[in-house]
């Protein structure tokens, strides 16, 4: 078990998210999936997330992170969704729907009683489907 620290918390959050572009399109190839890594590292490193395992699929990302006990699992799922959905289309404006580049929906759960190294292999093994 990874304990992290803030100024005023011991803790160990983890958390599994996936979600799906808009209408299961496969966008998330070559250049744009190669921001889109970027991009997720970068906004994780700004609001103090680590990232343990990333996925990206042509049409949809696993994500599994540690957080602050300060982020909920909204908060986190909507920046990451987010940020990223507002810098790839100001960078790649052809993937512009007029509807947005995510889908609304997607998952979370929480790491509280699978060990990390189960979401690990989860995540690397869904890389090929």
């Amino acid at each position: 078990m990874q304990l992290r620290k803030t100024r005023w918390s011991l803790y160990n959050l983890n958390y599994h998210f996936v979600w799906i572009t808009k209408y299961r399109k496969k966008i998330l190839v070559d250049r744009v999936r190669e921001e889109f890594e970027k991009l997720i590292f970068e906004i994780a490193k700004n609001h103090g997330i680590e990232i343990l395992s990333l996925s990206v699929q042509p049409d949809h990302v696993h994500l599994f992170v540690s957080a602050p006990p300060r982020l909920s699992p909204a908060q986190i799922a909507n920046l990451f969704k987010g940020v990223s959905s507002k810098k790839l289309l100001e960078k790649f404006p052809r993937l512009r729907t007029g509807e947005g580049l995510w889908s609304r929906t997607y998952y979370v759960g929480s790491a509280g009683t699978v060990s990390e190294e189960t979401i690990r292999r989860y995540i690397e093994e869904c890389q090929d489907i």
